[in-house]
């Protein structure tokens, strides 16, 4: 028989049921990252009242039972009765979407809050929410369930201040988990108080296996945050540059300083949101440097009249800049909905840029000619490396993969089917390739350390015949000539020791992907496999174990009489049918999948534990050392 469709089979989700039933929509995912948003939801309110001069200080807390509180010092959300809804104006904004100050009427100018769901989306997924507000020398209190009201806005004290506190304890039948990262939050926490100078953001962590407390005041606003994400490099100039420019009711707000590194790290954000696709603001400021420096030197006779002009890349090489506006109504595009797109931003930072850029260099000569110095060095290096380069690039498919410690390619021809291992060692890597898929999966055996590429230049970088191997291999180039259509594998699988050396190792090979293939992390190419770290027999009967819980786990349930325990210290140690099994077949391996969740924090940690600087990493190890669980003398 078969099934009517009419009116009856059309669904319609009242209110906040469309957030319950689809959450991903309004929030990214129930994964980590769509927990941690219903945080940045609730403080973007607050933030947006510190953009209005109306709020100083934040405070937001994970309390004893997981639960957040955050509140402010802001006008309090109002409390009288809404003239569309016939309910309070705070229920109105806690249980209806889409309203809030943000949609017109005049209420912010310049708002926050990536989706503009706001707090009603926070309300729906959360199991109970707690809403104070102190206004007008009153306390007003409402408390809520899944999205629903489960008491009448109550005034329950006198207030002497106002602001707004909000709490709430996220539904864990909606969230995978439910527990908050103190570092994640501590990132955003400390990011939102540098772009919002002078405000004071006060995060305490009060779960009892991890009680702490920080406070972020940042007078210096983005001039704070280029010393903050430089302190792991050395500056080659004194003096940050910084711009703070307002046109009619776009603000424009730049810091940059120029490092004796090699990769450039500019950050972007718009309304507080970081843009990670960049956008038309990221695109003024680029062609405003390079415009305004190459200006300099000609005008200076740093660069000869007949001389080539630096490119893009020269003049952003070693270079962190913080560039953040603040606009009405911005767009976001892109495929995460972190681009701006009003394309009026583009020419207001190149002019404010071009304007301001020039007047600090005409003022200080002495920076701008180290910053030309450096630009000209890269130019050279560039062309080093250009040549270089060309010895790269395959003339057919791939020539002679008989050598030792050369590609063993698979057959199949599609990418998307394909994967190659990054084996370490040639003893590991001739058990690999005897026991893996010819069809599907390549290997490449790497003879021990590459070169750090923190601290080398693109040009020596591909001196090095371990890399060059790599950059062939995969086929897609590499730095600005990086292209992810062009790439062989879908999965770039690194296969290291479970040690000390292989952990080095791996840090080093994400490091060159992470500064000059960066595409491949971003779009979940870059996996690193989970060899066993035992292989427990007994009797006839063989267990591979992966980590110490399950070691203790399987040992309880078989029992410890008669057990031959042999502990992995290598791959070499597996030869071609075990490394299979364990390491390299699609049906029982695990391999976890490296991602980015914020590039600022991986470039931090990259700088620091692989840079020049010794200070940040003892700083590091001491701090961590604690949470060590294995570590092979």
């Amino acid at each position: 028989m078969k099934q009517e469709y009419g009116a009856s089979q059309i669904q319609v989700l009242e209110g906040l049921e469309a957030v319950r039933k689809r959450p991903g929509m309004y929030i990214g995912s129930t994964g980590p990252r769509g927990l941690h948003h219903l945080v940045y939801e609730v403080v973007d309110n607050s933030i947006d009242e510190a953009l209005q001069g109306y709020c100083s200080e934040i405070y937001v807390s994970i309390n004893e039972d997981g639960s957040i509180t955050c509140k402010d010092n802001g006008r309090g959300i109002p409390v009288e009765v809404h003239p569309k809804t016939g309910k309070s104006t705070l229920e109105t904004v806690l249980t209806v979407l889409h309203a809030g100050g943000k949609f017109g009427g005049g209420g912010y100018k310049v708002s926050g809050g990536l989706h503009g769901v706001g707090v009603s989306v926070v309300n729906a997924l959360s199991k109970w929410l707690v809403a104070e507000v102190y206004r007008d020398g009153n306390i007003y209190r409402q408390t809520y369930e899944k999205g629903f009201a489960t008491s009448s806005l109550d005034k329950v004290g006198e207030a002497k201040h106002t602001g707004t506190m909000i709490s709430f304890m996220p539904d864990e039948t909606i969230f995978d988990e439910v527990e908050f990262k103190y570092e994640t939050l501590e990132h955003r926490l400390r990011e939102l108080s540098f772009l919002n100078k002078g405000i004071r953001i006060v995060f305490e962590d009060k779960r009892e296996e991890s009680t702490k407390k920080k406070e972020f005041h940042y007078t210096g606003g983005l001039v704070e945050y280029v010393k903050y994400l430089n302190k792991t490099r050395t500056g080659i100039h004194e003096e940050i540059i910084y711009i703070d420019k307002k046109v009619k009711d776009f603000v424009v707000e730049i810091a940059m300083q120029y490092t004796d590194g090699y990769s450039e790290n500019i950050y972007s954000f718009a309304n507080n949101i970081s843009t990670h696709e960049g956008g038309s603001h990221l695109a003024g400021f680029k062609a405003a440097i390079t415009k305004t420096i190459n200006e300099y030197a000609k005008r200076n006779k740093l660069l000869k009249d007949s001389d080539p002009n630096l490119i893009g890349e020269d003049i952003r090489e070693g270079l962190t800049a913080v560039v953040s506006v603040k606009l009405p109504e911005p767009q976001f595009e892109g495929q995460t909905k972190t681009k701006l797109g009003n394309t009026e931003m583009r020419g207001i930072v190149d002019g404010v840029t071009v304007e301001e850029l020039g007047s600090f260099l005409e003022e200080n000569p002495t920076t701008a000619r180290i910053i030309v110095d450096k630009g000209l060095r890269a130019q050279r290096a560039r062309e080093a490396a250009k040549r270089a380069r060309e010895l790269t690039r395959r003339k057919s498919v791939l020539e002679s993969t008989s050598l030792p410690g050369k590609l063993a390619d698979c057959a199949e021809k599609d990418p998307s089917k394909s994967e190659i291992f990054l084996v370490e060692g040639d003893s590991a890597g001739g058990s690999a390739k005897q026991g893996r898929d010819r069809h599907s999966q390549a290997i490449l055996p790497l003879r021990g350390k590459i070169l750090n590429v923190e601290k080398s230049r693109l040009d020596k970088i591909l001196s090095s015949d371990e890399i060059k191997n790599m950059i062939t291999a995969y086929g897609c180039g590499v730095g600005n000539d990086f292209d992810l259509d062009k790439a062989r594998y879908h999965k770039i699988v690194i296969m290291t020791d479970a040690d000390v050396d292989g952990a080095h190792i791996r840090t080093l090979l994400l490091t060159f992907f992470f500064r000059y293939m960066r595409p491949l992390i971003e779009n979940g190419y870059v996996y690193i496999a989970q060899p066993p770290l035992y292989k427990v027999k007994k009797q006839k009967k063989e267990h591979y174990v992966y980590t110490e819980t399950q070691l203790t786990n399987l040992l309880e349930e078989i029992g410890r009489q008669g057990v031959e325990l042999q502990r992995y210290k290598g791959l070499g140690e597996m030869n071609a049918e075990q490394l299979w099994d364990t390491t390299m077949n699609p049906e029982t391996r695990t391999l976890l999948q490296v991602s980015i969740e914020d590039a600022a924090v991986a470039d931090e940690v990259f700088s620091m534990l692989m840079g020049d600087k010794v200070a940040p990493r003892k700083e590091f190890i001491e701090t961590n050392a604690k949470y060590v669980r294995n570590l092979d003398i």
